[in-house]
């Protein structure tokens, strides 16, 4: 499957912009970290574009209805494992192994966050966001309240990160794709 295919499946079953915007950050984090690791970036982004594919449209069966879409657009079975793979604990038993789904697993909750706080400053962006400013919204519970922080820390614990260190390197990442990300979809 190229990028276009995968595109063309997420749009399928995704219409609201929230959720097309966050595959696409998702990739775009994704492809970062692949860079930065010297691994296939196309493969990573495409794992990070389709990892919500079913959630919007089925919301109660995210990850269990995601094998079944991907499986009909004969997605390999290993793509299929990784992208299910980030729910673990929560709506998916399959664990993280490969370095690229224990990242997708840390940073899926934690794009969220920082899109949220990056909406809060008054550049609305990432480019001048600070790891100190990034900490004190992750303490406050009330901010972002549906990202779950002792998922974003399980990831970090995942990767053997400190959690400093994945909140920085995630900046890093969403600052890098943040201007290939449309405004409006």
């Amino acid at each position: 499957m190229n990028r276009e295919e995968a595109f063309n499946l997420l749009k399928k079953y995704n219409k609201e912009e929230f959720h097309l915007v966050h595959a696409l950050t998702v990739e775009g984090v994704m492809r970062y970290f692949a860079r930065q690791l010297g691994e296939d970036e196309e493969y990573w982004g495409i794992v990070g574009l389709l990892h919500d594919i079913d959630f919007e449209m089925y919301p109660e069966e995210h990850c269990k209805k995601a094998r079944q879409l991907l499986k009909e657009a004969n997605v390999e079975d290993d793509m299929i494992y990784s992208i299910c793979s980030h729910g673990y604990g929560i709506c998916s038993e399959l664990e993280p192994k490969k370095q690229m789904e224990k990242i997708l697993f840390a940073t899926d909750e934690l794009t969220g966050l920082i899109w949220a706080a990056a909406k809060m400053r008054p550049s609305k962006s990432t480019k001048d966001m600070e790891l100190s400013s990034l900490k004190k919204k992750f303490k406050d519970k009330k901010f972002a309240a549906g990202c779950s922080r002792d998922v974003i820390k399980q990831g970090a614990q995942m990767l053997g990160w400190d959690l400093d260190e994945l909140l920085e390197k995630t900046i890093l990442a969403m600052r890098d794709c943040e201007d290939s990300i449309p405004k409006n979809i």
